[in-house]
């Protein structure tokens, strides 16, 4: 395994940003090469102690000689955002300068060219964070982004043209729901690490050996040395189903048990009042239409000071709010239904 250190160069003279990038030269041309990020959302962390479980069985199958295809892995893909605090809370999700997502405006490109990156010398330090990570993943088979919701269930958003392919992989994973989608305009990772390829000639767009998926590890607080034992289990799993590493010990995935919706079938369902939000439901509770899912108290200890929220169709409860005070028309909770969301803002990539 060799290390390297990136460095993005910073909006002002004397200011730059660096961060890790470790590579496993593979033996066979012919296999599958992955590339695996996390903590895009710099403060996202169930990935990195993943990756850091992750790393000593890939250390491992290199020394014995089973590592057949490249691999290239950044466990902090972040440093802008890490390093940004705001009165002592940590702000990992937007950078304070340009005020953009770190996970939006990635360039969508027509054809997987690295040519065809933009020149970013005179653009942002995010700008030139997300150009960089975007050409390194270019090229590889399998390219994971590692985050995580609030609190919520293990779950993959994958591109509708990669599925069913992908299903062995989500066992692999040990999720339990996929998320479909099928139009990025915003400029996602995962969306332009897998759109340059939907209208590339068959030899290279490889859709049914492809792998491009946002992996989300439940909750930011889950950040637990069992959890992150399974999570590098799980990836070291669809390394070696996908042919990247071997491992004859290793059974394959079985079938894929969990939920498979399209993204048009969440409802986001917002808060109607601000207030202090009592929840009814976990992440993974099936509910009914009609069920009541939190309670906002907006007027203590007042007759008509609480507010019922209800299940608008039946389905699973894929995440919710870590925190308990809310705001009119923030989002409580994401509910995976059976049919197509009512809401017309449902259906939002968030990550």
């Amino acid at each position: 395994m060799r290390k390297s250190i990136e460095r993005i160069a910073g909006e002002s003279e004397g200011a730059s940003y660096e961060f890790p990038l470790f590579r496993l030269a593979g033996t066979d041309k012919a296999a599958p090469s992955a590339y695996l990020q996390a903590a895009l959302h710099a403060g996202e962390l169930p990935g990195v102690v993943a990756i850091d479980l992750l790393m000593p069985m890939l250390i491992k199958a290199e020394a014995e000689d089973r590592v057949k295809g490249d691999i290239t892995i950044v466990p902090w893909a972040n440093p802008i955002g890490r390093a940004q605090y705001h009165f002592g809370e940590h702000q990992g999700r937007f950078h304070l300068g340009s005020r953009a997502n770190f996970n939006r405006g990635f360039p969508l490109l027509a054809s997987p060219d690295p040519a065809l990156l933009p020149n970013t010398t005179l653009g942002s330090a995010d700008q030139r964070l997300k150009t960089r990570l975007l050409q390194l993943s270019l090229g590889h088979d399998i390219v994971l982004d590692l985050h995580c919701d609030d609190e919520g269930l293990a779950y993959l958003y994958v591109h509708t043209s990669l599925w069913p392919a992908m299903a062995d992989c989500a066992a692999a994973l040990g999720v339990g729901a996929v998320v479909l989608w099928s139009e990025d305009t915003d400029g996602t990772f995962e969306g332009a690490s897998v759109m340059p390829y939907q209208n590339a000639p068959a030899d290279v767009a490889k859709l049914d050996r492809r792998v491009v998926t946002t992996v989300e590890y439940r909750g930011i607080l889950d950040v637990d040395g069992t959890l992150a034992r399974a999570d590098a289990d799980g990836l070291y799993r669809l390394l070696v189903a996908r042919g990247t590493v071997v491992d004859p010990d290793l059974p394959a995935p079985g079938p894929f048990t969990g939920v498979v919706a399209p993204l048009e079938n969440i409802d986001m369902m917002p808060s109607p009042r601000a207030g202090a939000v009592l929840y009814n439901v976990k992440p993974g509770d099936r509910v009914a239409r009609g069920d009541r899912l939190a309670t906002i108290i907006h007027a203590p200890g007042e007759t008509d000071g609480h507010t019922e929220v209800f299940a608008p169709q039946d389905g699973i409860i894929l995440t919710r709010r870590s925190r308990r005070i809310i705001r009119a028309g923030e989002d409580l909770l994401k509910l995976v239904g059976g049919r197509k969301s009512a809401d017309a803002r449902s259906g939002t990539l968030e990550d």
